[in-house]
């Protein structure tokens, strides 16, 4: 690794939920010292709001080798139906994983920090951040220990990924503008009497939305609003308000009963305006928040973690061109990508709000439009599910630079499986390789060789290690 700088941790991470410990455990891998900082104390909740993995995300677990095993301690919906006429078939998604994963956010947490200690990042649970200072080789974090005494950490750079109420944003005196989107949800995990119709299903009423989605295991993950009962989280809940609400939205509260916990919360739609300040980054719900709609918050956050660990590590190691053009590429790729998030997933929970019979008359309309023109529905999956992802080509490059690589069958293996080594992936045809652009950041050293099956086929094509399209020579 490049510097010289007398550091505690090149990488400090505050916030140990699944983007942090997808990022720490990226940096670990390829070789950087990185300490991860949690509030709590050690042991995962068993119990979380988010239960969808998209096949974007999917694919992003499968290049670390976690995401069949993960498929395991959930079910594949391959079907969703909303507002009981909008079908939408995952099966056309051109992924290997064209489904959705319902399984509890607890357990891609505990994979990852497997994954991440493994990989020999530093934990420390029960730590808070006090506040931090940065100068133009170094950020200082100041924090509590379990104890309450005061510490100090140096690193080379820092990532908060420390949730909606960031201590890190606060400490860089970031705005987070926007606001509730949504109050008085009621979220809970039960069992059902009744088997439903649909595996996933979506609706809303006049003055009432519910969804539901099994996890496999005999257990449903509930969610409901109700215009009539708009109240603080702190009102207490129980199972008749949410058998009310699923009634008026789908019809029948499916005998609904033995909730493992049931809480009410509400949704905001916020983004920071920065992702970078200096040495400093925010990532997940740190850097935006917006309604579950859609289920893309974490699917999200871990996309951002993914895009990021690949050009801090180039930096690191001293093989990026232009360290702050990269760095500062990770704000121009992914804050376009969090706005269009909050926009989907506002227009979404919207429409399962409509109220007006004018308002859901257009939302029938346009869940008609979805099923019979086949392209806008193939783009708004590829948008949720995070396969239509794309940045801008980088500089004196071209399309499909930018793009997300498909897990193309190679001579070695399929590129996720090459992905694994957390290295840029060459594909070009056997003989010398191609000289590379110069702005590339990377060297020889840490570069996967691959050949097309095919050898008639002579383009190159070099891969992020996030798996997308750096450049191509044809």
């Amino acid at each position: 690794m490049s510097g010289t700088e007398q550091t505690d941790t090149q990488v400090l991470v505050i916030g140990a939920g699944p983007t942090g410990l997808l990022l720490a455990g990226d940096l670990a891998a390829a070789g950087v010292d990185v300490t991860l900082v949690e509030r709590r104390p050690h042991g995962l909740a068993n119990m979380t709001r988010a239960f969808g993995v998209h096949a974007r995300t999917l694919e992003q677990l499968d290049a670390r080798g976690l995401a069949d095993e993960l498929l395991a301690t959930g079910t594949t919906l391959t079907r969703a139906r909303l507002f009981g006429r909008l079908d939408l078939d995952l099966t056309r998604l051109p992924s290997r994983f064209n489904h959705l994963l319902v399984t509890p956010q607890y357990e891609v947490e505990r994979l990852l920090e497997r994954r991440a200690e493994a990989a020999g990042v530093t934990f420390r649970y029960g730590t808070e951040l006090r506040g931090l200072r940065q100068d133009a080789d170094t950020v200082t974090a100041e924090l509590t220990d379990p104890g309450g005494t005061p510490r100090t950490l140096t690193a080379r750079h820092l990532v908060g990924t420390d949730g909606v109420r960031s201590a890190v944003r606060t400490a860089l005196g970031l705005p987070f503008p926007g606001g509730s989107v949504i109050r008085s949800i009621v979220l809970a995990d039960v069992r059902l009497t009744e088997e439903p119709t649909e595996s996933f299903s979506v609706n809303g009423s006049g003055d009432s939305f519910a969804f539901l989605a099994p996890f496999g295991d005999g257990w449903y993950r509930v969610m409901g609003w109700s215009r009539t009962r708009q109240v603080d989280d702190s009102e207490p809940v129980d199972l008749d308000e949410l058998r009310e609400i699923t009634r008026g939205a789908l019809g029948t509260d499916l005998g609904m009963h033995d909730p493992r916990w049931i809480s009410r919360f509400h949704s905001d739609e916020r983004q920071s305006p920065s992702y970078r300040v200096g040495r400093v980054f925010l990532a997940g719900d740190a850097a935006h928040v917006h309604s579950p709609a859609g289920g893309q918050g974490m699917n999200t956050g871990l996309q951002d973690a993914a895009n990021l660990s690949w050009k801090l590590t180039a930096v690191l190691r001293g093989t990026a061109p232009d360290p702050d053009a990269l760095l500062d590429s990770y704000q121009s790729e992914r804050h376009p990508v969090g706005a269009t998030v909050l926009r989907t997933s506002g227009a979404l929970v919207r429409l399962a709000m409509a109220h007006s019979p004018l308002t859901r008359a257009a939302r029938s309309l346009a869940a008609g439009f979805l099923n019979a023109v086949r392209p806008a529905s193939t783009r708004a999956m590829g948008m949720i599910s995070g396969i239509g992802i794309a940045y801008a080509p980088p500089e004196g490059s071209h399309r499909p630079a930018g793009r997300r690589a498909p897990d193309i069958r190679l001579r070695e293996g399929r590129l996720h499986e090459l992905l694994r080594a957390g290295e840029f992936v060459l594909i070009a045809p056997e003989g010398p390789p191609p000289a590379l652009p110069k702005t590339a950041p990377v060297s020889p050293g840490h570069l996967v060789r691959a050949t097309w099956p095919d050898p008639a086929r002579r383009t190159a094509v070099l891969i992020r290690p996030d798996g997308h399209i750096h450049w191509t020579n044809g």
